[in-house]
């Protein structure tokens, strides 16, 4: 049987290793290094192998608990939670694609189960589209493989990764259209890793840039050869559907911890001129208060769709597609609902923080403050997909058409 939530938490994050994260993640920050303990920690316990099967030798770990795990690794170490993440892309992406039928995706999960590392070598400067387009040259090399040129940007966990997942495009040749071509690359030749993280937030991700020179894609590393655009084939459909859930769930994490440092907060600060503690001043309890509210509500968006997308490729005991109850399939919408609940919970928890940085007072201006980190770490947020224009202008589109078309 596998392992409840519970289980998974008192095996991969007990409260006693949380604040042993919770305390290097202040040095890692200052020093602007990476979270290399809190990895190792992370890898002996399991943690790469939350999407990988049971039988595959993982712990077989749905989308809904590995949101809420996130939720929980981001209250103590934001950078560490976002690093990990992209792995948890990586391999969740590859879970449902091998559901849905991309028999390929199967040596992604055998390398996660022998606890390699994956990183996500997807963004690019200037690229609104992500992974439905590509600024990066795929040449083929005559034996089923690729040489891949570009530049990859946010690549995490850049010191550690074993291998990572990118993608580029392949020129059409006699009247083809052009195709995308997603593969596993390997450190190595073709692949140059700068050093160039020095950022106003989650610091201890290392997400550096990641230049790739005629780097070989072999052909036993092609994961799939697909449309430009967005179409829901099963990788890109599983890349987005995690990316988006667990990225909004980290985020929520950073804002839950927030609230609970602005609560103790409360509770001990005594204003002077009013002669009470903070937490019995109506104007921080409401403050507080729409804190909370707010991150209700995205738990319960982040929940709904992570259990509605676990949902996907289920099969009845005839074999045939079998819908679970109490979940959706969102068809056509499905990029729509995931790219909008990544906005709106992120769109909260920087709300939240904000709130409780102006319940908590001046001192968590300064740095040494937990809450100043966190209000730095929750910003990241606002630059990754899908950000505020592509979703307003997704639902836009969804809304009224294409700019100039006949209505």
């Amino acid at each position: 049987m596998s392992p409840t939530y519970d289980d998974l938490v008192q095996r991969l994050l007990p409260d006693d290793l949380l604040g042993t994260f919770r305390e290097r993640a202040a040095g890692y920050d200052r020093d602007n290094a990476f979270f290399t303990q809190t990895l190792d920690d992370l890898r002996e316990r399991g943690y790469l192998r939350l999407f990988v099967p049971e039988e595959l030798g993982g712990l077989g770990a749905p989308v809904l608990d590995v949101t809420r795990l996130q939720r929980r690794l981001a209250t103590a170490d934001p950078s560490a939670a976002l690093g990990i993440n992209m792995h948890l892309v990586v391999t969740g992406a590859a879970l449902l694609a091998l559901r849905r039928g991309l028999d390929g995706a199967r040596a992604v999960l055998e390398a996660a189960a022998r606890d390699e590392l994956f990183a996500f070598g997807i963004s690019e400067a200037g690229n609104d589209v992500m992974l439905f387009d590509s600024w990066s040259t795929a040449e083929p090399d005559g034996r089923g493989g690729y040489a891949v040129t570009g530049t990859k940007i946010f690549t995490s966990m850049s010191p550690a990764w074993d291998r990572l997942i990118t993608h580029a495009k392949v020129a059409g040749t006699d009247g083809e259209e052009d195709r995308l071509v997603f593969g596993v690359l390997r450190r190595g030749e073709g692949v140059e890793v700068l050093e160039d993280w020095d950022t106003h937030g989650m610091r201890a991700s290392q997400s550096c840039t990641t230049v790739l020179r005629g780097a070989p894609l072999a052909a036993a590393d092609v994961l799939d050869l697909v449309p430009v655009g967005p179409t829901q084939d099963p990788l890109r459909f599983g890349i987005f559907g995690v990316f988006e859930l667990t990225v909004a769930a980290v985020y929520c994490g950073v804002a839950e911890r927030a609230v609970a440092v602005a609560r103790d907060v409360a509770v001990t600060r005594v204003s002077r001129s009013k002669g009470i503690v903070h937490a019995d001043d109506p104007d921080i309890r409401w403050r507080l208060a729409d804190a909370a509210i707010a991150l209700d509500g995205a738990v319960l968006q982040i929940e709904q769709l992570a259990a509605d997308l676990d949902a996907v490729g289920t099969v009845g005991d005839d074999g045939a597609p079998a819908q679970v109850p109490g979940t959706t399939d969102h068809g056509p919408r499905w990029y729509l609902q995931l790219s909008g609940v990544k906005s709106r919970v992120t769109e909260a928890a920087l709300r939240a923080v904000d709130q409780c940085l102006r319940a908590s007072g001046g001192r968590h201006f300064y740095r040494g403050s937990e809450l100043e980190r966190l209000s730095r770490d929750v910003r990241a947020g606002l630059y990754q997909p899908s950000d505020e224009e592509s979703v307003h202008a997704s639902y836009a589109r969804g809304l009224l058409g294409d700019i100039g078309a006949e209505r």
